[in-house]
């Protein structure tokens, strides 16, 4: 469809009713969270399953995230491809696994997805960032991962910024080291892309430019993901972003017009996005989910705003009516008043009134 391979990583809507604080198991609504899925796949998006859009890691587990993963692909499996996170999140999150139980982990979750005609996306395993020693077990357990491998995958290097949990990860002597156990894996025959979420666009650049052949670079770089879409004269990124899910309309149109070879129009309407993709992936940057399901409420995909784990106080109020109010200027809402009356009410039980936003 489109010249770019295209990913939105999509939220999770959260049962309202339902606490799902501690350790009681995430309450989510499948049915308006397969609608939005369907929304995505009606556009033209793949779908990235049960990644840190989803909140894995923030209020979703692994169970939670093989509901997710089983439901998205019976319901728009036979529509768009649909790649789902594998990680080591069945483990206990205080354990110290050792490199062969961090590989049966991966590889358990792998079998899962791939035995109901998922792709693999290898996420990064907090478990191995607390034990590794060195680029050597990086390659030790990811080779053992992608020896199991029915198809090829895509390899996830998420960012400290992301989470500071995964400082250092593939190596922590340096980024070129890192990126040498990358290129290492990418040289094995089973990785699909890699997809980068560094917040680094050179960085992305020289990475992209030193991958094998056939082997994708999915950005997702959400600040700069404009001109790495577009690409220079040495190649492009494709896409697997958390910012497309809020964005899903405009980037559908301007991948339509990036593929009929109207790069400016292109530019024409993704450009006005960035600094509101800037403010919703602003420090601290894990809780870009809370914003990404407040414009998913003030679009009317969801009834409420309520997220799994409570995680809707993880931005401030002041934070969410700039969202709003940039995301207005962008044009990302369908039904403005909707979108209106449900922010100042948002402010009014807040006791903000509307002449002071």
């Amino acid at each position: 469809m489109w010249s770019r391979v295209a990913y939105a990583a999509a939220h999770v809507v959260a049962d309202p009713l339902v606490s799902s604080q501690g350790d009681t198991r995430a309450a989510v609504d499948f049915e308006a969270t397969m609608a939005f899925r369907r929304h995505l796949a009606g556009l033209g998006f793949g779908i990235a399953e049960a990644m840190d859009t989803a909140q894995r890691g923030m209020g979703c587990d692994w169970e939670v995230a093989k509901e997710l993963i089983d439901a998205t692909l019976s319901e728009v499996g036979d529509a768009t491809a649909v790649a789902c996170g594998v990680t080591t999140d069945q483990l206990p999150a205080s354990d110290r696994p050792s490199l062969a139980s961090l590989i049966d982990a991966y590889v358990e979750q792998l079998e899962h997805v791939e035995s109901r005609g998922g792709i693999g996306v290898v996420m990064c395993s907090r478990h191995l960032a607390a034990v590794a020693t060195g680029a050597a077990d990086y390659l030790h357990v990811y080779r053992g991962v992608l020896a199991a491998a029915r198809r090829p995958v895509i390899l996830h290097w998420l960012g400290e910024c992301f989470d500071g949990a995964l400082a250092g990860y593939w190596s922590p002597t340096s980024l070129e080291e890192a990126s040498e156990v990358v290129l290492d894996l990418c040289g094995t025959g089973h990785v699909d892309g890699v997809k980068l979420s560094l917040l680094d666009e050179q960085f992305e650049v020289s990475l992209r430019n030193r991958l094998p052949s056939g082997v994708r670079l999915y950005t997702g770089d959400d600040f700069n993901y404009v001109n790495l879409i577009a690409g220079d004269a040495d190649g492009f990124s494709d896409a697997l972003l958390g910012v497309f899910d809020p964005l899903a309309a405009i980037a559908a149109s301007a991948l339509t017009a990036l593929t009929e070879g109207n790069e400016k129009e292109y530019r024409r309407l993704l450009e006005p996005t960035v600094p509101l993709a800037r403010l919703i992936f602003e420090a601290p940057t894990q809780y870009y989910k809370t914003s990404v399901v407040w414009l998913a409420y003030l679009s009317g995909f969801q009834s409420h705003f309520r997220m799994v784990a409570g995680a809707e106080s993880g931005r401030s109020a002041a934070h969410l009516l700039n969202v709003w109010m940039l995301a207005r200027e962008v044009g990302i809402f369908a039904d403005e008043e909707m979108a209106f009356s449900r922010a100042t009410a948002f402010a009014a039980g807040l006791g903000i009134p509307w002449s002071d936003l």
